[in-house]
């Protein structure tokens, strides 16, 4: 599964990619749902946790944690952004 990175997610992975194994074979849990993925990303990179807000869009749309996701999916995780 690849995970678009935009602005402080980005610059926390140190990509604008990321891939998250669709298989077992890590030995770790794969991420089935939103709320899964987020916790497998603040597990992998704790500086996410620390975000006032992380969005996930799946498949261009905003998605709530319940949300099934799946490998073909286009996921983009989306940082607070500030305006001004």
């Amino acid at each position: 599964m690849t995970i678009l990175l935009f602005g402080i997610t980005k610059d926390i992975v140190g990509s604008s990619t990321l891939s998250v194994p669709t298989s077992s074979a890590t030995g770790r849990k794969v991420p089935k749902t939103v709320k899964e993925l987020k916790q497998f990303l603040g597990e992998t990179y704790p500086e996410l946790n620390k975000l006032s807000s992380l969005a996930v869009a799946v498949n261009n749309n905003y998605a709530e944690d319940g949300e099934l996701i799946n490998s073909y999916d286009e996921i983009a995780l989306i940082p607070p952004v500030s305006g001004g």
